[in-house]
């Protein structure tokens, strides 16, 4: 009998920032890096004559948590990747779901019938992944084998296993990050002896209790979505939003300019996809300004402007924003993202620091010292896989 251990990747970007990853090949995030120290713990005494993963990067890292206690190569292959999404790749997924439902609801429901330009069919990426497996179990028969791959592509494969047909998929639990199955091969067959298992992960690392969506949630509320901001129709909520942050900020309105800052949100708005509100259902909460062309951004992607309305505070919300930011990085090739941040802002600092912001810098501002804040962001640097033409074996070394 061979053993695989099947094992989805820590908690990366596009988990943290609520986008649809898909073959994106976004990082690790600080919570990511925690799991994957929980996960090598786990897999510290278990004897392994393999480990594979897909050849992108939150796999690669994952993997090298269980290589950390085993003396063995790492093995990577685009058959194990995620579903490419097609038109949907790299999408908050509150977008997705507003531009099309019906798409939507068959991907979380009856996958063989969703359909996106250019996306990865169910019954192809079964397929695949099918035959990955069974090829990495042929290469080494009678011994353990830990695999490292992507939530879709695993649960699809786990559904084929348990004879689940694609419109029953919701009766098969999502896995949170790192989680664990346990198949065995035997005689051409294969028997699945758990899956799911994620109690390696104390309740503080685990990605669920944070989201709702894996819960069969049809609409989740933490799934908002961005909508471009137009001028006039948006300049009493800039300015109001820009009016409070000020007030918050400097406990007066005191050298507060509203035209001056709604000029330059006008200006900036002319760039596509550089203004934006955030919105929870028809509410705009939120809202960022980005300027590609900022003195101080040294070629980097400048954020003006970021801020949640107070009722959408301590949500968890404002993570969203900062990920429209890096995905507007990666899909327009700027190495990263800086901002100004009053240095009597410890709570914003603080919110910027989490998300992988380092001072760089010291400004003199309006009313006071500003830091300069960094995020560096690499670019996706992995084109997606055309599962009907690839020769996989070419891609295995």
């Amino acid at each position: 009998m061979t053993t695989l251990y099947l094992i989805r990747h820590a908690e990366a970007e596009g988990n943290l920032y609520r986008r649809i990853q898909g073959q994106w090949d976004g990082e690790i995030t600080p919570r990511g890096k925690r799991q994957i120290e929980a996960l090598a713990e786990r897999f510290r005494d278990v004897p392994l004559d393999a480990v594979y993963s897909s050849d992108l990067r939150r796999t690669i890292e994952t993997a090298g948590a269980i290589l950390r206690y085993h003396d063995l190569p790492l093995q990577t292959t685009p058959r194990l990747r995620e579903i490419y999404m097609g038109a949907w790749e790299g999408l908050a997924w509150g977008d997705a779901d507003h531009a099309e439902p019906e798409q939507m609801f068959y991907f979380n429901h009856d996958p063989a019938r969703w359909q996106i330009p250019g996306a990865e069919p169910y019954a192809v990426l079964e397929a695949r992944m099918t035959s990955a497996l069974r090829d990495i179990a042929a290469r080494h028969p009678g011994g353990t084998v830990a695999v490292v791959s992507h939530g879709t592509a695993i649960r699809t494969y786990l559904a084929a296993r348990l004879g689940i047909a694609s419109g029953e998929i919701g009766t098969l639990a999502h896995g949170d990050n790192t989680c664990v199955a346990k198949l065995e091969f035997e005689n051409g067959a294969v028997h699945v002896a758990y899956h799911n298992d994620a109690s390696h992960l104390p309740e503080e690392l685990s990605t669920f209790t944070r989201q709702t969506w894996w819960k069969g949630v049809d609409k989740d509320p933490g799934n908002l979505r961005m909508e471009q901001m137009t001028f006039p129709r948006d300049s009493a909520f800039y300015i109001a939003c820009y009016r409070d942050a000020w007030r918050t900020i400097h406990g007066t309105e005191e050298g507060f300019t509203a035209q001056l800052y709604l000029a330059s949100a006008q200006k900036h708005a002319r760039t596509r996809d550089a203004v934006m509100r955030l919105m929870s259902g028809d509410t705009p909460v939120g809202m960022i300004e980005l300027d590609e062309h900022h003195k101080g951004a040294d070629g980097r992607l400048w954020i003006s402007f970021l801020y949640l309305t107070p009722h959408a505070r301590e949500q968890g919300w404002g993570v969203q924003l900062l990920g429209h930011a890096v995905w507007y990085c990666e899909t327009r090739g700027f190495p990263g993202i800086r901002l100004h941040c009053a240095a009597s802002n410890e709570h914003a600092n603080g919110f910027y620091a989490h998300y992988g912001f380092t001072c760089v810098g010291e400004a003199a501002g309006v009313r006071g010292r500003l830091l300069l804040l960094e995020k560096p962001v690499r670019g996706r640097g992995v084109k997606p896989v055309g599962p009907e033409t690839i020769d996989w074996k070419e891609h295995e070394k």
